[in-house]
């Protein structure tokens, strides 16, 4: 009997409650959604690669940077050709093409990063420049340029060429490279000085270590050769020069000019291209020098 009381008691209570709590709940607005985050707009860079088969992708060192060493928010387009100097590669247009490059606005910053020197040297009819005036005067119309679009330049010393001479490395484009240098500290340009850095690393590796960074293979011939300490020319056919006796006429040496024509690189063995261990390695190079002589970017490169 208690037991029935207590139950009737608490369905008498509930049923008393229920309007209050409905028309409570009724009368009562839901909490307010919090605000959605506003979205923050992106900051975007961009890179600019001009330059020549050193630099240009399949041959160079550009390609391999622009894959791998930047991050999403930097858009990097490689202009580099094969054969340009800074003569020709203004003359065809190409030039045109990057400074229309540069005019887009949606980018906080562009930089553009530019190394001739090879097919500026003699012997390259159509593309070869005066060291003593063309070749700087080109470089400073470069930079003015470049500043002129609100861009921000970058001078790169050419890549060495990895020929030896008696276990000595043959650094014939640091003439070119000193030039830039001198140019760079004129103009107060960022300098990447590709060529002191990459001329070290492959003399120290030495001639048969530094031949893996080609797109071929040596031939046998020139394999040899290679461990002789002097390079002969790397499509020669001829035998491994013996050691030259006093007085006697030096190993032949490669002819660039030749070699090095306009256009793509042929897929071969050569002292100037880069396969995908040259171009691996050196385009690692250029990002570690990128971040030291340009602050700014650090936080955009991979290294």
């Amino acid at each position: 009997m208690t037991r029935l009381l207590t139950v009737a008691l608490a369905g008498a209570l509930l049923a008393s409650a229920a309007p209050a709590a409905f028309a409570q709940s009724a009368t009562t607005a839901p909490a307010a959604a919090a605000p959605p985050e506003p979205v923050r707009p992106i900051r975007a860079s961009k890179i600019i690669l001009i330059g020549d088969s050193t630099t240009q992708s399949n041959s160079g060192w550009g390609g391999r940077f622009c894959s791998d060493h930047v991050v999403s928010f930097v858009a990097c387009l490689n202009l580099a050709r094969g054969g340009r100097s800074t003569s020709n590669y203004r003359a065809e247009g190409s030039w045109d093409i990057a400074l229309a490059e540069m005019s887009t606005g949606a980018y906080v910053d562009t930089y553009v990063l530019i190394q001739f020197g090879h097919n500026d040297q003699p012997g390259k009819p159509g593309r070869s420049t005066d060291l003593a005036t063309e070749f700087p005067q080109n470089l400073r119309r470069y930079v003015a340029e470049v500043r002129a679009k609100g861009a921000i330049p970058v001078l790169v010393t050419p890549l060495t060429r990895r020929q030896f001479v008696d276990g000595k490395l043959d650094n014939d484009l640091e003439p070119w490279a000193a030039s830039i240098r001198a140019v760079a500290a004129e103009t107060n340009t960022p300098l990447l000085d590709l060529n002191a850095d990459s001329a070290a690393a492959v003399e120290a590796m030495g001639p048969s270590l530094a031949a893996g960074f080609a797109q071929s293979p040596p031939s046998p011939i020139v394999a040899a050769a290679l461990l002789t300490g002097t390079t002969v020319p790397a499509n020669t056919g001829a035998p491994v020069p013996a050691a030259p006796a006093a007085g006697a006429a030096p190993a032949p040496t490669q002819n660039n000019a030749a070699v090095e024509p306009m256009g793509d690189a042929k897929l071969s063995f050569d002292y100037t291209h880069l396969g995908p261990t040259g171009a691996a390695f050196f385009s690692a190079m250029v990002t570690r020098e990128l971040a030291l002589a340009v602050p700014a970017l650090r936080r955009n490169l991979i290294n």
